[in-house]
């Protein structure tokens, strides 16, 4: 009888990590969220500084100045992950999550300029757009570097055939057009992060129609690696990305409605969003579940494993 595959154990210090670089990613989008749905955008009037005199906010600034200046050092947090993630890598031979780390590094001061941007050009609703998706694009990154950290290092194999994989990246360019749509549409609401600030001039209910289409496309292609998983034997660790992504897709549709035919109250417009971060996670997962480990099968109880017996499988569920 063939032994079982034997199961890859992640350094606990590369996972706690890992689960920290994506949920601090996820926290930066809804206090990002928070500053914009309680008009707090411009609660520190300048950058880098909070006002022209100060790092941090006084008293004049109110509750705002709070908000933003409590976004601004979750920056901090972001550093000090991506730091020790980085780090622990190196310690423990992972090659794969050392550069993933570095990405993620890097991403913090590129999302600190642009945030400073948006700031300096009195939250220019496109820049704010393009300051939300980077962000999300990021919790995209974060995912892939907790798939490597539970599948190990070593090498990598496709796990299902290439029309499937092709498949799964239709899914997330498809999810891309909603999250980029979606930011258009926000650009041209209420929830502009000051009262002042400009929207972009396109018509509200246009743009919602377009998302709605591409909601409706992205849903349908998700139905479709649904239903062909089982024929191209798709293990667990595919399917729980592909119904978890066909999940939030439904809920997200459904908030999406009824926050349109309500006028945009804000506890639904956050949950919106951060149903829009679990989203880029969730088609980030599906994309980087299709490629995996090579496993060793030993060859018995006391024998050393031989590369010859090396095997693909698609068995990790982590």
């Amino acid at each position: 009888m063939t032994a079982p595959i034997v199961p890859v154990r992640p350094a606990r210090p590369l996972v706690v990590l890992a689960w920290a670089s994506l949920v601090a990613n996820m926290g930066i989008v809804l206090t990002g969220g928070v500053v914009r749905l309680t008009g707090s955008g411009l609660g520190c009037p300048t950058w880098p500084r909070c006002t022209e005199e100060s790092f941090v906010p006084h008293g004049e600034l109110g509750w705002h100045g709070a908000i933003e200046f409590g976004n601004r050092l979750l920056t901090f947090v972001l550093v000090a992950v991506a730091v020790l993630t980085f780090l622990a890598a190196l310690r423990y031979g992972h090659r794969r999550v050392v550069r993933i780390s570095v990405v993620l590094a890097l991403g913090v001061p590129a999302q600190a300029v642009i945030g400073g941007i948006t700031v300096l050009t009195q939250l220019n609703p496109w820049i704010v757009a393009f300051h939300l998706l980077v962000s999300l694009a990021m919790i995209g990154v974060a995912v892939w570097l907790l798939r490597e950290v539970y599948d190990g290092p070593g090498d990598r194999v496709w796990l299902l055939p290439a029309p499937f994989r092709a498949l799964t990246w239709l899914v997330l360019v498809a999810t891309w057009a909603v999250l980029y749509v979606g930011t258009i549409v926000t650009g041209s609401g209420p929830h502009a992060g000051d009262a002042d600030a400009p929207r972009n001039g396109l018509d509200p209910a246009t743009w919602s129609q377009l998302h709605a289409d591409f909601v409706f496309l992205l849903v349908g292609l998700t139905l479709a690696v649904v239903v062909v998983l089982p024929l191209v034997g798709g293990s667990s660790r595919i399917r729980r990305p592909a119904y978890a992504l066909l999940a939030v897709e439904v809920a997200q549709g459904a908030v999406g409605f009824v926050q349109y035919y309500t006028g945009l109250p804000i506890g639904l417009v956050a949950v919106h969003l951060v149903g829009a971060a679990l989203t880029s996670a969730c088609a980030t997962w599906l994309v980087v579940a299709t490629r995996g480990p090579v496993r060793v099968r030993p060859a018995g109880p006391a024998q050393p494993m031989s590369g010859s017996m090396a095997t693909a499988t698609n068995s990790s569920d982590r």
